[in-house]
C-alpha cells in the first residue's frame, strides 16, 4: 500500500535499539559543549598572561638583632633556679636563670678579698724593693765618694813617701860622699883624722842608706795600698750594684704577678656576672633549652631561646638559580601568608584577592645549603600593609611579577623547561637626529 505510515511499537523492536534512537538528542547536545569547551580553550590560549618567578619561604625579621637567638651559659655551672616562665614578655637586663660555681677554684665566698689582698701583699712587696733599689744606689754612692777619699789620702801618702826618699836618697849620697873623705883622709900619711871620726862618718852612711831604702818601701807600699784600694772599693761597688740588679728583676716580677693577679681579680669579678643569664634585649622566652633544677651545663651550651621584639619584618623567599638573573633589589613581590586567607591568580594578579605586596631589599650573593638562593622582602609602602597577627616562622608564598605574555606561549615555555625572559628596559634617547 502507497504512503503507507510505519508507527514505532515498543513491543516489536528490541529494547537497546529503541535506547539508541532516543539518544540521539542527546549525543547533539553533548557535541555542542564539547565544541564550546574548546572553543573557549582556544580563545584561553590568546588571553595575555603574567610570567613571574615565584618561591617559598617565612616570615623572619629584616635586623638580624631581631631574628630568634639561643642564650648560652659562659662558663661551666650548675642551674640553681629559673628566673622567668616560657613565653614571658622581658625587658633587656631581666635575669632569666641563675646558675651557681663548680669550679674549685672559684668557690671560696670570699675570693674576691682574698685576691685583693695577694693584691695589696705583692704591691707593698715591690715598693719595699724599690726603697731597697734606692738605698743600694745611695750605698753605691757613698762608696765611690770613700774612694775617691780614699784614693786622694793614699796619693798624699804617696807624694810625701816620694819627697822623704829624695831627702834620703840625697842625705845617703851626703853620707856616703863624706864616708869617703873620712876615709881619704885617715889614710893619708899625715893622719889627718882620726879613726873615731872614720867610724862615725861610717855609721852615718850606713844609717842614711837604711833611711834611704825604709822610705823606698814606704813608697812601694803606698802605691800596693792605692791599687788595694782601687781593688776593695771596687768589689764593694760592683757588689752593691749586682744587689741592686737583682732587687729590680724581682721588682719586675712582682709587677708581672700584680698583672696577673689584677687579672685574677678583674675575671673573678666579671665571672660573678655570669651566674645569671640575662636577657639582651627586649623579647620573648621561647623556649627552656634545660630544664629544671640542679642540670650541669657547660660554658658555651645554650640554655634559653629568645624573640626579639621585631621592629621591622621581612620574609626570606628561596629563589631557584634559574630565576635569580631576574630578580633585583627594588622589585615588586605578592605575597601569600599561611593560614591568611587568599585567592591567587599568579597570572592575572589584578584579580588576586588576599594577597599582599612586597618589595625586594636584599639579594644574597651565594647560594645556601639547599642550592637555592635567599632573598629578602619588606612590606611595600603604596600597597596594604601586612597583617599585624603575622608571627615570625610562618610560611610564605610570593611570586614576582615579569613580562605579559600569551598563555600559550607560557604552557609552551613551562612544557620546554625554559626560564621567563626579562623585560628589555628602554634605550636611552641620544645621538645623532
Amino acid at each position: 500500500m502507497a504512503n503507507e505510515t510505519h508507527e514505532y511499537a515498543p513491543d516489536q523492536y528490541p529494547l537497546s535499539t529503541a535506547r539508541l534512537l532516543e539518544a540521539q538528542a542527546s549525543y547533539r547536545t553533548v557535541w555542542t559543549w564539547l565544541g564550546g569547551i574548546g572553543l573557549a580553550l582556544v580563545l584561553i590560549l590568546f588571553l595575555p598572561w603574567q610570567q613571574n618567578v615565584q618561591g617559598t619561604g617565612k616570615v623572619s625579621a629584616l635586623s638580624p638583632q631581631d631574628r630568634p637567638q639561643t642564650l648560652p651559659s659562659r662558663i661551666d655551672g650548675r642551674i640553681e633556679r629559673w628566673l622567668v616562665a616560657e613565653g614571658a614578655l622581658v625587658k633587656a637586663g631581666t635575669p632569666l636563670v641563675e646558675i651557681s660555681e663548680i669550679k674549685d677554684e672559684y668557690m671560696d665566698p670570699q675570693i674576691i678579698e682574698r685576691t685583693q689582698e695577694q693584691l695589696d701583699a705583692k704591691r707593698q712587696g715591690n715598693r719595699d724593693k724599690t726603697a731597697k733599689v734606692a738605698a743600694y744606689a745611695a750605698q753605691m754612692q757613698a762608696l765611690a765618694q770613700s774612694l775617691d777619699f780614699k784614693r786622694a789620702q793614699t796619693r798624699n801618702k804617696i807624694a810625701q813617701y816620694t819627697a822623704a826618699l829624695e831627702q834620703a836618697t840625697l842625705d845617703d849620697s851626703l853620707a856616703a860622699d863624706q864616708y869617703r873623705r873620712k876615709e881619704s883622709l885617715y889614710a893619708s900619711p899625715l893622719g889627718l883624722t882620726s879613726l873615731n871620726d872614720l867610724q862615725a862618718a861610717r855609721l852615718k852612711a850606713q844609717s842614711a842608706s837604711a833611711k834611704r831604702v825604709e822610705k823606698r818601701n814606704e813608697l812601694a807600699s803606698a802605691q800596693v795600698e792605692l791599687v788595694a784600694i782601687d781593688a776593695e772599693y771596687g768589689e764593694k761597688i760592683e757588689k752593691a750594684r749586682g744587689e741592686r740588679f737583682s732587687t729590680l728583676a724581682e721588682i719586675q716580677e712582682g709587677v708581672g704577678e700584680v698583672s696577673k693577679l689584677r687579672n685574677k681579680l678583674s675575671s673573678v669579678e666579671v665571672r660573678k656576672g655570669y651566674y645569671r643569664i640575662t636577657a639582651p634585649q627586649d623579647g620573648y622566652v621561647v623556649k627552656a633549652m634545660k630544664q629544671g633544677v640542679g642540670e650541669m651545663v657547660k660554658a658555651g651550651e645554650p640554655l634559653v631561646t629568645m624573640q626579639p621584639v621585631v621592629s621591622r619584618r621581612a620574609v626570606e623567599l628561596a629563589v631557584r638559580p634559574m630565576d635569580l638573573p631576574l630578580l633585583r633589589v627594588g622589585g615588586k613581590v605578592r605575597l601569600i601568608f599561611d593560614g591568611w586567607p587568599a585567592l591567587q591568580f599568579s597570572g592575572w594578579p589584578s584579580v588576586s584577592v588576599g594577597t599582599f605586596g612586597g618589595e625586594i631589599v636584599v639579594i644574597d650573593a651565594v647560594a645556601g645549603t639547599d642550592g637555592n638562593f635567599r632573598v629578602l622582602i619588606t612590606p611595600d609602602a603604596a600597597d596594604e600593609p601586612w597583617p599585624e597577627q603575622l608571627r615570625l616562622g610562618s610560611g610564605v608564598h610570593g611570586w614576582a611579577a615579569l613580562n605579559n605574555v600569551r598563555v600559550w606561549f607560557e604552557l609552551w615555555r613551562q612544557l620546554n623547561g625554559f626560564a621567563p625572559t626579562v623585560p628589555v628596559a628602554p634605550k636611552a634617547s641620544g645621538g645623532k637626529s
